[in-house]
Protein backbone atom coordinates (compact mmCIF):
# COMPACT_ATOMS: atom_id res chain seq x y z
CA UNK A 1 0.00 0.00 0.00
CA UNK A 2 1.16 3.53 -0.82
CA UNK A 3 0.56 5.90 1.79
CA UNK A 4 0.82 9.93 1.26
CA UNK A 5 1.71 11.73 4.42
CA UNK A 6 0.83 15.19 5.23
CA UNK A 7 3.48 16.50 4.14
CA UNK A 8 4.10 14.89 0.96
CA UNK A 9 0.20 16.52 0.14
CA UNK A 10 1.47 19.50 1.01
CA UNK A 11 4.41 19.43 -1.21
CA UNK A 12 2.50 17.94 -4.02
CA UNK A 13 -0.16 20.98 -3.33
CA UNK A 14 2.56 23.73 -3.15
CA UNK A 15 3.77 22.65 -6.63
CA UNK A 16 0.20 22.85 -8.25
CA UNK A 17 0.04 26.23 -6.43
CA UNK A 18 3.00 27.00 -8.04
CA UNK A 19 2.84 25.51 -12.07
CA UNK A 20 -1.10 27.00 -11.84
CA UNK A 21 -0.13 30.68 -11.58
CA UNK A 22 0.97 30.29 -14.94
CA UNK A 23 -1.27 27.42 -16.29
CA UNK A 24 -3.84 25.06 -14.43
CA UNK A 25 -3.53 22.83 -17.38
CA UNK A 26 -0.32 22.01 -17.08
CA UNK A 27 -0.14 22.05 -12.98
CA UNK A 28 -3.20 19.74 -13.13
CA UNK A 29 -0.86 17.64 -15.61
CA UNK A 30 2.04 17.38 -13.64
CA UNK A 31 0.49 16.45 -10.28
CA UNK A 32 -1.37 13.66 -11.66
CA UNK A 33 1.90 12.62 -13.43
CA UNK A 34 3.79 12.76 -9.93
CA UNK A 35 0.59 11.01 -7.92
CA UNK A 36 0.54 8.28 -10.98
CA UNK A 37 4.42 7.59 -10.82
CA UNK A 38 3.47 6.74 -7.15
CA UNK A 39 1.45 4.11 -8.37
CA UNK A 40 4.39 1.62 -9.62
CA UNK A 41 5.60 1.79 -6.01
CA UNK A 42 3.13 -0.78 -4.87
CA UNK A 43 4.33 -3.67 -6.49
CA UNK A 44 7.44 -2.59 -6.87
CA UNK A 45 9.01 -0.73 -3.42
CA UNK A 46 12.28 -1.44 -4.75
CA UNK A 47 12.69 0.57 -8.05
CA UNK A 48 14.22 3.90 -6.74
CA UNK A 49 17.43 4.51 -5.31
CA UNK A 50 18.52 5.40 -2.13
CA UNK A 51 18.15 8.71 -0.72
CA UNK A 52 22.09 9.32 -0.88
CA UNK A 53 22.03 12.24 1.74
CA UNK A 54 20.22 9.80 4.05
CA UNK A 55 21.94 6.29 3.40
CA UNK A 56 19.32 4.08 4.83
CA UNK A 57 17.88 1.05 2.32
CA UNK A 58 14.52 2.03 3.31
CA UNK A 59 14.37 5.87 2.45
CA UNK A 60 14.27 5.85 -1.52
CA UNK A 61 13.81 8.05 -4.37
CA UNK A 62 12.31 8.09 -7.86
CA UNK A 63 12.20 10.98 -10.10
CA UNK A 64 9.91 13.06 -12.07
CA UNK A 65 10.35 15.86 -14.13
CA UNK A 66 12.31 18.53 -11.82
CA UNK A 67 11.41 16.54 -8.63
CA UNK A 68 12.44 13.64 -6.16
CA UNK A 69 9.67 11.63 -4.77
CA UNK A 70 10.97 10.92 -1.91
CA UNK A 71 9.74 7.81 -0.06
CA UNK A 72 10.34 5.35 2.95
CA UNK A 73 9.83 1.76 3.10
CA UNK A 74 8.37 0.41 6.57
CA UNK A 75 6.19 -2.58 7.62
CA UNK A 76 5.50 -3.87 4.04
CA UNK A 77 4.32 -0.39 3.31
CA UNK A 78 5.49 2.67 1.31
CA UNK A 79 5.26 6.09 2.73
CA UNK A 80 5.69 9.02 0.85
CA UNK A 81 7.71 11.73 2.82
CA UNK A 82 8.43 14.33 0.40
CA UNK A 83 7.91 15.82 -3.08
CA UNK A 84 11.38 17.85 -3.18
CA UNK A 85 12.83 20.03 -6.34
CA UNK A 86 15.87 18.67 -7.08
CA UNK A 87 17.62 21.57 -6.28
CA UNK A 88 16.77 21.31 -2.79
CA UNK A 89 18.84 18.99 -0.60
CA UNK A 90 17.63 20.48 2.87
CA UNK A 91 14.26 19.40 2.62
CA UNK A 92 15.20 15.79 1.83
CA UNK A 93 17.45 15.74 5.06
CA UNK A 94 14.42 17.27 7.02
CA UNK A 95 12.18 14.48 5.53
CA UNK A 96 14.75 12.03 6.86
CA UNK A 97 15.09 13.60 10.06
CA UNK A 98 11.21 13.67 10.36
CA UNK A 99 11.25 10.18 9.52
CA UNK A 100 13.56 8.18 12.22
CA UNK A 101 11.30 10.43 14.63
CA UNK A 102 8.33 8.58 13.30
CA UNK A 103 10.32 5.34 13.60
CA UNK A 104 11.88 5.85 17.02
CA UNK A 105 8.17 6.55 18.55
CA UNK A 106 6.23 3.08 16.89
Amino acid sequence: MVIWTDAAKADLRGIYDFIAHDSKFYAKKVAQEITEKTDILESHPFIGRVVAEISDENIREISIYSYRIIYQLMDGQVFILAIAHKRRRSEVQSSGQALRKLDDNK
